[in-house]
């Protein structure tokens, strides 16, 4: 597989370069209020679902046939 890249020269001024690499420091937020999450009764679908549709599937065709 061929790739034909050309390098990528980006030009970029000073002023921005310099925001770009000037280091930020941060605080991390204090006083924060926790909020609970709603409980889901949402059921997941397993693999013993899946297995249990498949093995129904199995033997309907088999009841099919004869």
């Amino acid at each position: 597989m061929k790739s034909n890249v050309m390098p990528s020269i980006v030009q970029i001024e000073a002023n921005e370069l310099r925001q770009l690499v000037t280091e930020v420091r941060e605080t991390v937020a204090t006083g924060i209020v926790q909020v609970k999450r709603a409980k889901t009764n949402t059921t997941s679908f397993g693999i013993v679902d899946l297995w249990n549709i498949r093995r129904g599937a199995k033997s309907a065709s088999n009841s099919r046939r004869w």
